[in-house]
């Protein structure tokens, strides 16, 4: 196996952010919503509609920067981690799922806390407009907001929600990179029915782990990632045990699954283009690499 940079899995993260950016913008918009009394939320193409006719088109790619900060701190830490790891553990040839999951749940961790700060600042920038004009943070960029969160909190304030997004971290690793080495091994030399195709190790059976490992992650993380989205969206000092007493209160058991298909919409597609352009960007630099 080649000895890959450890930077690839954030920019192969990074160009599926682009892609999909528009997507996790209204996932957290109508994850930070407050729930109206008695009301309904709103549907995904209603913010996506609300979004675009009050600030435009463009609205929908507020926070970009941050989010490629994001994917160039958590993404690359939390992959290249896992990928040495996974090395470590199947170099006599032999693949354990348990242990790829823990050393993905490890990688998700560290990868966490990497990209906390990032993180922060991409939920702010992009809940920004759902928020009442006075609470506004108007961020203009990544770097502006990274120091503006400096100034005005501290470094403390690049710590806000550090656990419950440490937490989701390590369930995303391990639901989303683990079970997609799990499908990809599982479904490896397999025969699709009806179309009788053996899947081999390229583009169709990355395709195919990629989309069942973006519907397992998806289901897995929904409830940590409401909690982070209103955590960080907090500019109060409101504990995580007053942000879910309340969300709890107010929306019901229901409200851990808030926003599950824009999250679904977004995190499907962004599963796939991510370990597509990873398989792809590992392909070519094995096959640019000397010897």
């Amino acid at each position: 196996m080649p000895d890959y940079p450890f930077w690839l899995g954030g920019v192969a993260a990074s160009l599926a952010a682009c892609c999909t950016h528009p997507l996790d913008v209204t996932k957290v918009r109508m994850q930070t919503l407050d729930s109206a009394g008695g009301s309904n939320r709103p549907s995904t193409i209603t913010v996506i509609r609300t979004s675009v006719r009050q600030s435009g088109f463009f609205s929908l790619y507020t926070g970009l920067s941050a989010s490629i900060m994001r994917q160039m701190s958590y993404s690359l830490v939390r992959l290249g981690t896992y990928e040495k790891m996974k090395a470590h553990i199947t170099k006599d040839g032999h693949q354990s799922t348990l242990k790829l999951i823990l050393a993905a749940s490890l990688a998700g961790g560290l990868g966490g806390v990497a990209g906390n700060p990032a993180d922060i600042l991409l939920i702010r920038m992009t809940s920004d407009s759902v928020r009442p004009p006075d609470k506004r943070y108007g961020y203009s960029n990544a770097i502006t907001g990274l120091i503006s969160l400096i100034k005005e909190e501290g470094i403390q304030g690049l710590t806000r929600g550090l656990g419950t997004n440490t937490f989701r971290a390590v369930l995303m690793t391990a639901s989303q990179v683990g079970s997609y080495d799990y499908f990809k091994s599982k479904l490896l030399n397999k025969t699709l029915p009806v179309v009788n195709h053996t899947l081999h190790d390229g583009l169709g059976l990355h395709l195919i782990a990629s989309c069942l490992a973006g519907t397992v992650a998806t289901t897995v993380c929904s409830p940590a990632d409401v909690l982070r989205s209103r955590l960080m969206a907090s500019s109060s000092n409101a504990s995580f045990a007053s942000v879910l007493s309340h969300s709890f209160r107010e929306e019901g058991v229901k409200v851990l699954f808030k926003g599950w298909t824009p999250a679904f919409i977004r995190l499907g597609p962004n599963t796939v283009l991510m370990f597509v352009f990873y398989e792809q960007i590992k392909a070519a630099w094995a096959r640019a690499a000397p010897g």
